[in-house]
């Protein structure tokens, strides 16, 4: 059998990552400059012979996967599935106010100054989810539980799809915090935070019920499309 392996993308810039707004379960599309991006790295990824592709149910991942497609030369005949398990976390009333005042209230409910050093005492994955919780004044939050099943089982059913199907390698667009939260599950000493950027490949390996990382957030597609459209 051949080895399952996901290529799990950030999508690309967006309008409210460019003006630092929290972009959850909200979305806006991708900037200009952010498609031209992901352009690059679908021409980056174009020698790779991908089974499948999947996306979040959010705008912004399903046209990051699809200008993907676009750049591969089988791309069009690559099955393409939508899965909301992999979407972003959910900020509930915080959603689409400035980044700033976000990580300005989230540290101060976990009783740090500031998120600087909220982020230097190492503090977990389950303790700032928690606090998006109880900073939610609507309610629309997840808990840890429903947040960490509701990851873990979307890539996991992924991964197990294509193993199913005699392995291969598979397209995943989701979102910087889930990609990073997904590491943290999968190892928690995995030390990865939330600044994996727009566009970089995280690769993972499957076998037996278990992830293995290979790759965390590396741009070097990007880099190697712009070069291949450059030469």
């Amino acid at each position: 059998m051949t080895k399952t392996e996901l290529y799990i993308v950030r999508h690309g810039k967006t309008m409210f990552n460019t003006v630092q707004r929290v972009q959850g379960w909200c979305d806006t599309p991708l900037t200009k400059t952010g498609a031209e991006g992901i352009r690059y790295l679908g021409a980056g990824l174009k020698d790779i012979n991908f089974e499948e592709a999947y996306a979040s149910d959010s705008g912004r991942a399903i046209e990051t996967a699809r200008i993907i497609l676009s750049q591969l030369p089988n791309g069009a005949k690559v099955p393409f599935r939508v899965d909301k398990r992999i979407r972003e976390w959910c900020f509930g009333s915080l959603e689409g106010g400035y980044d700033a005042e976000m990580w300005g209230v989230v540290p101060r409910v976990l009783n740090f100054h500031n998120y600087d050093e909220m982020i230097d005492k190492q503090t977990s994955f389950k303790e700032i989810c928690e606090a998006i919780y109880d900073a939610d004044t609507a309610n629309w939050a997840e808990t840890y539980d429903e947040l960490s099943y509701r990851v873990r089982t979307g890539f996991e059913d992924i991964a197990h799809r294509i193993e199913k199907n005699g392995g291969g390698k598979a397209l995943v667009v989701s979102h910087g915090l889930t990609i990073a939260f997904l590491l943290n599950l999968i190892n928690e000493e995995s030390n990865v935070r939330m600044d994996l950027e727009n566009g970089s490949v995280t690769r993972l390996t499957y076998e037996n019920g278990d992830f293995t990382c290979q790759e965390v957030g590396s741009t070097a597609y990007i880099e190697k499309g712009k070069e291949l459209e450059q030469a």
